[in-house]
């Protein structure tokens, strides 16, 4: 063993019986017995390898029967300021591996220990293709190096920037730094920066027969969201080459977590995407719940699932509308634009807000629902099948539009699956895979609803499955409008929300508990929390370390749409300029969602 080379503690628990914990069997039986369970909050098991077979058990994991498909999430963590660390494995920088099989419909979350001085580890790009990213993210963010990547550089912050922002001695306020003054040679140094060498970017410049021509689409661009830019290697109207290029949209989020109580935390994460609105707050708000064992009414549950799919319908109609819109057709966006307005004043009249509301909290929601609610919500039970009625026959069914998405930006399911494409990206390639029927959370079990599949993973198909699933959120909609249960909206108990006002005016107790929550936030129990929900673009996860503080020690957000975006390459290259257009109308993308 090397000197850096961190050991594992002797393995102390007892076996698992649960279904999720058999692979740790299997890796004993392959492996041997070194391998150390962490406990955790969640359904599923955390294990800590060695750094020198990490390689190994990753690729035995994918191989193994039954086996881990996708890597569903990759980052680390900077533990050297972390206190309650009790029985876990000494480590300054700690790499994780989140991976999900679809047939055990179980995750596996690896972990390796890494030291300060030593900060290499083997990459995983060669057993799955979106390790690429998540490793350039990590490099970025905490200066990590993995062995044999393909291109090793900065993603979300410029090639010049110094530090690595998610290690714990950067500052995370903005009042910690001097103010930042762009003088002329500030401003000539950055734009030499930004001088466009294609070999810097693995690009050839051409071959002995040809010279390629090199287009930059974006970042201020319809097409590309106004926040991203794809460097296109062209040969005529034929994309040969294309690397997209992230991080004019990079906020920071992960590191406003580690400065924000556990309530407060919560408008930030409706801005992540910031068409989920609620459906955002979902996993966070769970995983929070998870971390503090606070059991959810079940009122607020049925109130957050309809919430839930009121944002569902908006994003999917906007999506719908902009995709025909990248086709051509100008008509059908103004139509879904004032039917999402409708979706929005129920929005509002439940929440005071539309498109932010913030309005889930850790054991409940904000509030009840306002009088009246139901005849909101009742009309736009009557309005919307219509309205789709309409739309398919007059935008799905055009010949020109069918014309222009059939057989276009096509790939397959194992592709998606390679590179970590979850939600409708996923379901039109005719895998099921959808959080709420898998992996019931917040009463889903309970409701009556199909997944809507395709087969030809094109962008017509994409289009189809968003479209479908429109109609399948009304039917859940109409269940929580028929089946709403009577009771309280938040949860009782001390670290969810705060009491009702008239109690904290009887007791001193509950007084003090309110002012302690609402001024320094609630002290969450030691530990790790994640849960993974449906949000409106796909699979996304909160990852959640306490370390028995009134913030976050670390919050991990995996979105879905980081993946569907680094998928681009594998599907565009050999097309034409056109269809990478549709591809990029057609994924559901949204640029706040890719780079945090």
């Amino acid at each position: 063993m090397a000197e850096t080379e961190i050991a594992m503690p002797e393995e102390s628990t007892q076996i698992d019986s649960r279904p999720a914990f058999a692979i740790v069997e299997e890796l004993k039986t392959k492996f041997g017995e070194n391998f150390y369970v962490q406990p955790t909050c969640e359904d599923f098991p955390t294990v800590w390898v060695e750094r020198a077979r990490v390689q190994e058990v990753l690729m035995f994991l994918r191989t193994v029967s039954r086996p881990y498909v996708m890597l569903f999430d990759l980052s680390a963590v900077d533990e050297r300021l972390r206190q309650h660390r009790e029985g876990l494995p000494a480590s300054d920088f700690t790499v994780f591996y989140h991976l999900l099989s679809l047939e055990r419909n179980a995750d596996i979350r690896v972990k390796v220990a890494l030291n300060e001085s030593d900060l290499n580890i083997p990459t995983a790009t060669n057993i799955w293709p979106n390790a690429n990213w998540y490793e350039r993210e990590a490099y970025d963010m905490f200066g990590i190096k993995f062995d044999g990547h393909p291109m090793l550089r900065r993603i979300l912050l410029p090639t010049y920037w110094e530090g690595h922002p998610l290690r714990k001695e950067y500052s995370a306020r903005a009042t910690e730094y001097t103010p930042y003054m762009q003088n002329k040679a500030k401003q000539d140094f950055e734009q030499e920066h930004l001088r466009f060498v294609p070999e810097d970017w693995g690009l050839k410049r051409g071959n002995k027969d040809e010279d390629f021509m090199f287009l930059n689409l974006g970042p201020n661009h319809p097409s590309a969201h106004g926040a991203f830019r794809v460097i296109l290697q062209l040969d005529g109207e034929e994309v040969k080459d294309c690397v997209p290029d992230i991080g004019y949209h990079h906020r920071g989020v992960e590191k406003m977590a580690e400065r924000q109580t556990w309530h407060s935390f919560i408008p930030y994460t409706d801005r992540v995407d910031y068409l989920g609105g609620c459906a955002q707050n979902m996993p966070y708000v769970m995983a929070v719940e998870q971390l503090a064992g606070i059991k959810v009414p079940e009122r607020a549950q049925v109130i957050r699932v309809m919430l839930n799919e009121l944002f569902r319908i908006n994003n999917h109609l906007l999506f719908c509308g902009t995709a025909i819109q990248d086709a051509g057709g100008m008509t059908p966006v103004f139509y879904m634009f004032a039917d999402r307005q409708k979706v929005y004043d129920i929005v509002e009249a439940i929440t005071g807000y539309r498109m932010h509301p913030a309005w889930f909290r850790i054991g409940g929601t904000a509030h009840d629902l306002p009088n009246n609610w139901q005849k909101l919500v009742k009309e736009l039970l009557e309005w919307m099948p219509k309205r789709l009625n309409e739309y398919y026959t007059a935008a799905l069914k055009n010949s020109v539009f069918i014309g222009r998405t059939r057989n276009v930006a096509q790939y397959d399911a194992k592709s998606a699956l390679a590179w970590g494409v979850t939600g409708t990206g996923l379901r039109a390639t005719g895998i099921d895979f959808d959080v709420r029927k898998y992996r019931p959370y917040s009463g889903y079990e309970n409701f009556d609803f199909d997944i809507p599949v395709e087969y030809e993973g094109d962008a017509y198909a994409r289009v189809l499955v968003h479209f479908r699933e429109i109609t399948e959120s009304l039917k859940i909609i109409q269940q929580c409008l028929d089946n709403m249960p009577s009771g309280p909206y938040k949860a009782d108990h001390p670290l969810a929300v705060p009491p009702p006002k008239d109690k904290t005016l009887q007791d001193i107790e509950t007084l003090i508990t309110h002012f302690l929550s609402v001024s320094w936030g609630p002290v969450m129990p030691a530990g790790e929390s994640s849960f993974m929900t449906e949000v409106v673009k796909g699979a996304s996860t909160y990852y959640l370390t306490s370390d028995k503080s009134t913030m976050s020690y670390r919050t991990r957000i995996r979105t879905p749409t980081f993946t569907h975006l680094q998928q681009m390459p594998s599907v565009i290259n050999g097309s034409l300029v056109s269809d990478l257009i549709i591809y990029l109308a057609t994924i559901d993308v949204v640029m706040a969602d890719v780079d945090r």
